[in-house]
């Protein structure tokens, strides 16, 4: 059993140009994923799967909806009973704890606004988010150095009343001692149930190029994930769907909760603390028959390092990728040895799934694929212009409409900043793309990463998948370094492959290897090997990082 024919007039289509043409949602005047989707599985097939996790340490938990629906009761009276009240604000560093499903579906219940956070955060961080969103509750996993950041932070929080952890900590309550003093029986009027159009959760953006902004989805945000799980991931229906992604990011929510269980599949988490082994997860697949998988680029980076002969790939019907751009080289490798092709998707914390290689169209490597119909996608140029031709690069912009699922609406108390970003009737993503004769997608590269070099304008994204292609990069980031002639040249910073050193003789091949595989003018005339890129907490390469400190 699944919800989809709930929310939309169709769901089977011919092909992605009846897809595109003919995808209708019905009218929804009111909905509430903890209500409607939860409780409703609950209450209808109780025994069906919602989650399977299991840790790094041996454990395992199997959740049905019942069994959810009744703990996020008890949680959801918790915290009424702690004077928490619809438009509250709590943030999680849950990790990929099962808990976080579970204060998840009672903020919904109560209408409290959840912050989720990785536990990357440092004491910097966490202040900055409490203080920012107004932060009253934090409810973190039970390691040292996270319960240790939080307490130093709350004390820069005069706004935050409760801090929880999962089991006995100093200064912290233990979210589910708190939980079973309440009743797992739950109601609520009419009048304090959370309305559509109501804050539902915020996420910060990465910070790539700045501070992070307070990203603000409400009610409706779950439907906008439809696209996202069943018709470009092609979940299954009590499938099991893995989604490499904390509770942290907006990953989690593309993943591994809204639109998968709306098209009726249970969630798989693996749960681990600190360094990531790629081999790790690859028994997994098998033992848990995965059926449908998606991880960022990074992980398939790593995977394909691995000898994937040796696992068993067979469970899996659909394998996709977001959050970077992802190299042609990794596509065919991965192939190569799962048989599995890997379908790209495009979005933004902002967002549900913008453009992708939907399950109605062949994949094609290296792309963004082809707008979701939920969306008016324009591309335009520097002065505002639509781009009406093919091969010409602009920015992904949405129009704005009326009637908008899976769209964020407001940056989170910035009254001025969600003017700047609605104000023109678009939404400027800040990514950049060109459109071929077939209406396909192919990312360029942020708006700020691009490189003007002697008249020529360079995207990074096509000189990192032609580095990407020779055998010693493991990593790279492309970037344009000051030049007094040329204004900008191209520079490569570089992680190397094991059994590979920097050496002129090196630095030559892989110039050389660039000049064959790209046009000529696009070559890294700078060259740098690093033991690793700067990042952020969520894993995506800082190219400011790069260009401030070759200013300097």
């Amino acid at each position: 059993m699944n919800l989809i024919d709930r929310y939309l007039e169709r769901k089977d289509f011919v092909d992605y140009d009846d897809y595109f043409a003919n995808l209708r949602y019905k009218p929804v005047e009111n909905f509430n994923f903890a209500y409607d989707v939860v409780d409703e599985y609950a209450r209808v097939t109780p025994e069906k799967r919602a989650v399977v996790w299991c840790n790094n340490r041996g454990e395992e938990r199997i959740l049905t909806f019942k069994e959810l629906s009744l703990l996020s009761n008890r949680v959801a009276n918790m915290f009424r009973e702690k004077g928490l009240k619809k438009g509250d604000v709590v943030m999680t560093m849950l990790n990929r704890r099962y808990e976080y499903y579970i204060v998840n579906v009672a903020c919904c219940k109560l209408g409290l606004i959840i912050v989720p956070a990785t536990y990357l955060l440092t004491v910097k961080d966490i202040a900055y988010r409490v203080n920012s969103a107004d932060v009253k509750a934090i409810i973190c996993i039970n390691e040292d150095e996270v319960t240790e950041y939080v307490e130093e932070a709350s004390e820069k929080c005069p706004g935050l009343k409760y801090k929880f952890t999962i089991g006995k900590r100093v200064n912290f309550s233990d979210l589910h001692e708190e939980a079973l003093k309440c009743s797992d029986e739950f109601s609520i009027s009419e009048e304090d149930k959370p309305a559509l159009t109501d804050p539902m959760l915020v996420y910060f953006t990465s910070g790539t190029t700045g501070q992070p902004k307070m990203v603000t989805h409400n009610f409706k945000y779950p439907l906008g994930h439809i696209m996202t799980a069943y018709f470009w991931q092609a979940v299954v229906d009590d499938g099991l769907h893995f989604t490499m992604a904390e509770s942290g990011w907006a990953k989690f929510s593309w993943g591994k909760i809204y639109g998968q269980w709306i098209a009726g599949s249970a969630v798989f988490c693996y749960d681990y603390y600190g360094r990531f082994t790629p081999t790790d997860i690859l028994p997994l697949i098998a033992k848990y028959k995965i059926t449908t998988f998606c991880a960022p680029p990074t992980i398939y980076r790593f995977l394909i390092r691995e000898n994937l002969d040796a696992y068993d790939f067979s469970s899996i019907v659909s394998c996709t990728t977001a959050g970077e751009a992802l190299n042609a080289e990794v596509f065919r490798l991965f192939k190569e040895h799962t048989g599995l092709e890997i379908r790209e998707g495009f979005g933004q914390s902002e967002t549900a799934v913008i453009l992708a290689n939907f399950r109605y169209s062949k994949g094609v490597p290296g792309s963004c694929g082809k707008p979701d119909p939920i969306y008016d996608i324009h591309l335009i140029d520097y002065d505002g212009n639509e781009i009406t031709e093919s091969g010409v690069e602009g920015e992904i912009v949405i129009k704005l409409k009326e009637d908008q699922f899976g769209l964020f609406y407001c940056y989170f108390k910035d009254p001025e900043r969600t003017e700047s970003a609605f104000g023109t009737g678009y939404y400027h993503t800040g990514d950049l793309a060109y459109r071929d004769a077939d209406g396909t997608f192919w990312f360029v590269g942020r708006k700020d990463d691009i490189i003007k070099s002697s008249g020529y304008r360079i995207g990074p994204f096509e000189v990192e998948s032609a580095l990407m292609e020779h055998p010693a990069v493991l990593e790279c980031a492309i970037t344009g370094a000051p030049h007094p002639i040329r204004g900008q040249v191209v520079k490569a910073t570089i992680v190397l492959n094991k059994g590979y050193t920097p050496s002129e003789e090196l630095t030559k091949e892989i110039q050389n290897h660039v000049k064959n595989a790209t046009a000529p003018y696009k070559y890294p005339r700078i060259v740098e090997y690093v033991k690793e890129l700067p990042k952020t907490v969520s894993g995506k390469v800082k190219h400011k990082d790069i260009r401030e400190q070759d200013k300097k």
